[in-house]
């Protein structure tokens, strides 16, 4: 079974406020099995329009990429995150 990766893309308006959505993000993260291989960091942009952070998440399944963002804590941080920055999110399934 491929392994899936959230791809974010974000501007932080609040970079104080922004800590809060990290700690409300995390149980969801940890139950679902998330581990961080991009997590902010220098970068180049090189095409297209750029975000000010970058943040590669993999799980070990497309079910359980999903099922972390449709659970109840992290629909709690993602209420944070809209507050506080601006950004995009994909879940695309590894090869």
């Amino acid at each position: 079974m491929a392994k899936a990766y959230w791809i974010a893309r974000v501007d932080v308006h609040d970079p104080e406020r922004y800590k809060d959505y990290v700690a409300t993000a995390a149980p969801a993260f940890e139950e679902f099995g998330a581990k961080f291989i991009v997590r902010g960091g220098p970068f180049r942009e090189m095409e297209g329009v750029a975000r000010t952070r970058n943040v590669v998440i993999e799980f070990e399944t497309m079910e359980k990429a999903l099922a972390c963002h449709q659970s109840p804590q992290y629909q709690a941080a993602k209420q944070i995150r809209e507050e506080v920055a601006e950004g995009d999110i994909v879940i695309v399934e590894g090869v």
